[in-house]
């Protein structure tokens, strides 16, 4: 999924990754991983951090995420860990902000001295915490970042080898949301409204209007707002103005509850279209039960499976924490399991192997689906389309890859 940017991110961001890289260098007076003294290698456990957003703006997709990985983690040990050794968890709050994903990300390497790292869940925060983990040489496995960039250097198309994920991309959830929209909501004329504050938005909804416009499609508006804005009504009638036959926000629950409960008050009864960043249950509390019809987003999985593996960990789920999973719970269950099984085949906390072994994973059959790391460390996995109606929420249908 992921992401949101904070000014200090995007300032950083306009740094370069070398600036953000410098936390972790030689040059600094951070030790790098390969010239500490281990010590998450030796004793009776093998640490790993995970690295997520438990307060700041998208704090329940961190603390859902988080929720996964203590239930892997909890079964994974009970079922003899790695050769009789437990694995720890270190969790870091990185607030929902960039800057403090690298923070984050240094800590749980230098003072934690973990051998592997989950998280975060949003792409701007895994880009920002990435330097770190590839100056220090410690695997960062995300459960929920979707931007092409999170494993892939855009300015040397070269794969990112010690970043993985176990989540689809942007340009595939982008892409069905075109084809929903175009094929199954009969729309031919569609507005697009972007947080351009956000990776993930912006990679979104050009994945969205390409999708689109290849089938036929036209766009017949573009409007942009940025995080934390509270009042979308004069967009929006920019928007109505145009008559779109839907309108597509690839937004967090947070604005896009408001932006949704805003469009209904000023008439806009067009589907209105989003991704991932919509599977929040704050959604129907901000936005508001009689706003949420006819509103479909694309998502990782959803409860109403009825496959075993699906039902066993909801129940699981709902035994531990008395509430059901999220997406983002089930994404990071299965990333944790991933990361989990990676440690146990390489035999060892090398980071090294562990990374190996990571690259390696194939048919793992996880909660969101079956997973096979490709070469640029992505899974090849279907979504699923998700439909409101009047607050209810229900499962449409599943698109292949």
């Amino acid at each position: 999924m992921k992401v949101r940017k904070t000014m200090a991110a995007a300032l950083a961001a306009l740094l370069g990754v070398g600036l953000l890289a410098g936390c972790g260098s030689g040059s600094s007076n951070q030790p790098t991983a390969k010239s500490q003294d281990n010590s998450a290698a030796g004793g009776d456990v093998i640490k790993v951090g995970a690295n997520y957003e438990l307060t700041g703006g998208i704090a329940t997709f961190g603390n859902s995420s988080v929720n996964g990985i203590k239930l892997a983690l909890e079964e994974f040990n009970q079922a003899g860990g790695v050769n009789g050794k437990k694995i720890e968890l270190v969790t870091a709050d990185n607030k929902s902000d960039a800057a403090e994903a690298t923070n984050a990300m240094t800590k749980l390497v230098t003072q934690d001295k973990v051998v592997a790292v989950l998280g975060p869940v949003a792409s701007s925060n895994v880009l920002a915490a990435e330097p770190v983990a590839t100056q220090n040489q410690i695997p960062l496995v995300t459960s929920s970042a979707t931007n092409p960039k999170v494993t892939v250097d855009p300015a040397t198309n070269k794969t990112r080898d010690w970043i993985f994920r176990t989540c689809f991309i942007d340009p595939f959830q982008g892409d069905v949301a075109a084809r929903f929209s175009f094929n199954d909501l009969k729309a031919k004329k569609a507005a697009i409204y972007v947080d351009q504050s956000s990776d993930y938005s912006k990679g979104l909804a050009e994945a969205f209007k390409s999708g689109f416009t290849k089938l036929g499609g036209e766009i017949v508006s573009e409007e942009a707002f940025v995080a934390k804005d509270t009042d979308f009504k004069a967009t929006l009638t920019k928007i109505k103005a145009k008559n779109p036959d839907v309108i597509y926000v690839p937004a967090y629950y947070e604005e896009v509850g408001k932006i949704i409960r805003q469009a209904r008050e000023l008439g806009l009864t067009q589907p209105i279209v989003g991704g991932d960043g919509f599977d929040s249950p704050k959604l129907l509390e901000i936005a508001g039960k009689s706003a949420l019809t006819n509103v479909f987003f694309t998502n990782h999985y959803t409860t109403m499976d009825t496959s075993p593996v699906v039902q066993e960990f909801v129940k699981k789920y709902k035994d531990k924490y008395g509430q059901e999973p999220d997406a983002l719970a089930a994404l990071a269950y299965d990333a944790a399991k991933v990361l989990f099984e990676a440690i146990k085949t390489a035999g060892t906390p090398d980071p090294v192997k562990i990374k190996d072994a990571l690259a390696a994973t194939k048919d793992f059959k996880g909660v969101t689906g079956t997973i096979t790391l490709d070469a640029q460390h992505n899974p090849v996995k279907s979504a699923v389309i998700m439909e409101y109606n009047n607050g209810a929420l229900k499962f449409r249908t599943r698109v292949e890859p």
